[in-house]
């Protein structure tokens, strides 16, 4: 039986838990910005200028008006009912808000003018959530107290 001994000075020893301490480090940060990326860029819609918003409203079969609405709103840490509800009918076309609890969104609301059944009415709504010029969630819904409703962004 040969055995090996291996005898390290102190300074050796700990040069060694750094080179290990680096490698991890940089393996975590690159995973994490590769991992971080991939769900950027996966089916995301940027939508960063008026034009982008109103051409990808379009898209989906809606008509506009021309003026819009924007305001700032912050996605809460903890989802109440009617939040997570909420965030139902975002995972349900695709996004999900959880990823952005805490963050500062921009609402951007628009006049739909073309819903069925309701032509040219000033209560149908369509609300893009847009953070860092990426869209994150949205919705149509009316604002009408007898016909109230909420939907996705598709027609």
């Amino acid at each position: 039986m040969k055995m090996f001994t291996l005898r390290l000075k102190p300074k050796t020893i700990f040069g060694l838990i750094l080179i290990a301490t680096g490698v991890v480090v940089i393996a975590v940060t690159f995973f994490s910005n590769h991992v971080e990326g991939s769900r950027q860029t996966s089916g995301s819609v940027m939508l960063a200028s008026e034009q982008e918003r109103a051409d990808y409203l379009s898209s989906l079969g809606w008509q506009i008006a021309a003026d819009y609405e924007e305001k700032q709103v912050k996605i809460p840490m903890e989802f109440n009912e009617t939040y997570a509800k909420y965030n139902d009918i975002q995972k349900a076309q695709g996004f999900d808000l959880a990823d952005y609890k805490g963050e500062t969104v921009s609402v951007f609301t628009y006049n739909v003018l073309n819903y069925p059944g309701f032509e040219n009415e000033d209560y149908i709504l369509a609300n893009l959530l847009v953070f860092n010029g990426e869209l994150i969630g949205g919705d149509v819904c009316s604002t009408s107290a007898e016909n109230g409703f909420m939907q996705g962004l598709k027609k």
